[in-house]
């Protein structure tokens, strides 16, 4: 696994407070990660240590494989959106793109087209000439994203991309920062886990400064280890441990979960379920391999 951003034993302290203590994760190259948790658990520092806006007091930062983020060697390879973003109300947004692409080491005619790209794709083009100030705060965060795709950096680190957004722009965004998979390595953090989990191949678990958890979706939710069914009615459990030995069943209500075994044959477990439901004579509603990532973060 090539690392496009490894953290190790990272500190970072306000006075006596420690915001970062020992974080260690690593996002692999190309990418779409969501880095989840608790309001205060460190998320922002996070990006402002990776991004080089604080330095850290102790331990490693290797962005792109190069070290801590300089932005004399680096220009152009990281792209960040602040969670509060302030955009200069007096420019209008396709001058504030321009200039930003200027700074990212992109020739005038490369800045003018670029910001025009960035803009269409968050569906502002018809606003690039109208004054930063005149706009809705939508449009505004959808403005201080395409801030950050400018340049086509390696790295794009989104703090709550989609806040404030309406279903349809939300809907867009998404489909953009999927549109990049392979192409850049994305971090996103925000508090939608059912955005993070639609949108996202890898996952950082963080509290206290600490990462919890991390790896693939799949893996993180135990998709593989795990079906979820909703049922029609309750069934008692032991109907089903009957027709699954080995498995681990757990009902409540009209759910139920059944842990596999690593060497399982999940469609023969499958197959089981359904049988014993057949029985029971109670239908089946849903099902899901894994639990949600919402259940996985909140240990439900």
């Amino acid at each position: 696994m090539t690392a496009a951003l490894r953290l190790e034993g990272v500190v970072k302290s306000y006075g006596a407070r420690r915001a970062l203590d020992g974080l260690s994760f690593e996002v692999p190259t190309g990418t779409l990660c969501g880095l989840i948790g608790p309001n205060g658990a460190g998320k922002t520092t996070t990006f402002s240590v990776i991004s080089g806006f604080l330095p850290a007091d102790a331990g490693v930062v290797d962005v792109l494989g190069a070290g801590p983020y300089d932005p004399w060697t680096m220009k152009g390879r990281v792209g960040v959106l602040p969670q509060d973003a302030a955009l200069p109300e007096r420019h209008t947004p396709r001058e504030l793109l321009v200039h930003l692409a200027r700074l990212q080491g992109l020739t005038a005619s490369q800045a003018a087209r670029d910001a025009d790209q960035r803009l269409a794709e968050v569906d502002l083009g018809d606003r690039a000439d109208a004054r930063i100030g005149s706009l809705s705060h939508g449009m505004r965060r959808r403005v201080a994203v395409a801030t950050a795709l400018l340049g086509d950096p390696a790295l794009v680190l989104l703090d709550e991309p989609t806040a404030g957004l309406d279903p349809v722009q939300a809907r867009r965004v998404r489909a953009l920062l999927a549109s990049l998979r392979g192409a850049r390595t994305v971090v996103v953090s925000s508090h939608n886990l059912l955005e993070l989990e639609a949108l996202c191949d890898w996952v950082v678990l963080v509290d206290a400064g600490r990462c919890t958890g991390q790896g693939t979706l799949a893996s993180v939710t135990g998709q593989g280890e795990v079906l979820v069914w909703t049922l029609s009615a309750p069934v008692a459990a032991s109907a089903i441990e009957d027709a699954l030995p080995g498995c681990r069943v757990a009902v409540e209500g009209v759910t139920l979960r059944v842990g596999v075994p690593v060497d399982a044959d999940v469609d023969a477990v499958t197959v089981g379920v359904m049988g014993a439901l057949a029985r029971e004579g109670v239908g089946l509603v849903a099902m899901r391999r894994g639990m949600s990532l919402e259940d996985r973060v909140v240990g439900a």
